[in-house]
């Protein structure tokens, strides 16, 4: 399943029942994961809830101890600010029109992608948000070596407007083998390369750990060896991008344990699809798991 297409899903009137129901027992039962003393904070993307309001799932997860929805657009950071959580990653501008596809490795989308994150990054600080999500975009036949120079020639540009005012521009490691075919930025070694020329504290990998399984595995080895080079994380069980439990092959309790021996501060976001009848229960579960 793919992000964008949850995004503009709206609450079915046979499910609308049922998730009232679901977010009333989370804001009533249901305490927060154990262990309150642990560096791990919590986040969860929003699109994999899409039959939930920003609202519904900020009360549901201020409960459980959720600490972030993250991937939200400005009109609702309003809202999580009021149940007291944050937005750990913020969207990039412009998601429906670039985004993925059309990212920094094309001087032609550089163009409109430059003033739009020049736009965007104040109002980030402004709001006291830490990250903001952003995309190499697809290869299209372009070398890796060209992607890279590109890229870093384009970031450049943006981060002293990163710096003045605190915000990290976090690249996103995904898959081009099943879920984003020929995205550039698919490997750990090719993100960590671009941090180093663009050379900024305000530039950094987002690892999503489901899509780094799929292209190299080896998860644990890459965390140690390129913390400094991640800022934020993201789970999935794999395969699938399901609940991240017992039913997939990554051990997420090991893997976020070998997080928290980095001294990693962030957040780790949620990023599966719930297959539950109750998805609030399949992330309080998740949030479980990576409660070490």
């Amino acid at each position: 399943m793919r992000r964008r297409s949850f995004l503009k899903t709206g609450l079915s009137a046979g499910t609308g029942m049922l998730l009232a129901r679901s977010v009333a027992d989370a804001s009533a039962g249901s305490s927060a994961p154990r262990a309150a003393d642990s560096p791990i904070k919590h986040s969860a993307s929003k699109w994999c809830y899409s039959d939930y309001s920003v609202e519904e799932l900020a009360k549901a997860g201020k409960k459980m101890g959720l600490h972030s929805i993250e991937l939200l657009d400005p009109e609702d950071w309003p809202t999580v600010k009021e149940h007291g959580l944050t937005c750990a990653m913020a969207n990039a501008p412009a998601m429906d029109e670039y985004g993925i596809q059309k990212g920094w490795n094309r001087k032609k989308h550089q163009e409109t992608l430059i003033p739009l994150y020049e736009e965007h990054i104040p109002k980030v600080g402004e709001a006291g948000l830490p990250n903001v999500i952003c995309f190499s975009g697809r290869r299209e036949g372009r070398s890796d070596e060209k992607g890279l120079e590109t890229c870093a020639e384009g970031l450049k540009q943006i981060m002293p407007l990163a710096k003045e005012h605190d915000v990290t521009v976090c690249m996103e490691l995904l898959n081009s083998k099943v879920d984003h075919p020929d995205y550039q930025c698919d490997h750990t070694s090719w993100g960590v390369e671009l941090v180093d020329r663009v050379g900024s504290e305000h530039f950094r990998l987002l690892y999503d750990i489901y899509h780094m399984q799929i292209m190299e595995g080896d998860v644990i080895r890459t965390i140690r060896n390129h913390n400094d080079a991640i800022a934020h994380y993201h789970t999935g069980g794999v395969p699938g991008r399901n609940e991240i439990d017992g039913t997939q092959e990554l051990h997420y309790p090991a893997i976020v344990r070998a997080v928290a021996e980095t001294g990693y501060e962030g957040y780790i976001g949620q990023e599966f699809v719930p297959t539950a009848d109750d998805p609030l229960q399949s992330l309080r579960e998740a949030m479980e798991i990576c409660t070490v």
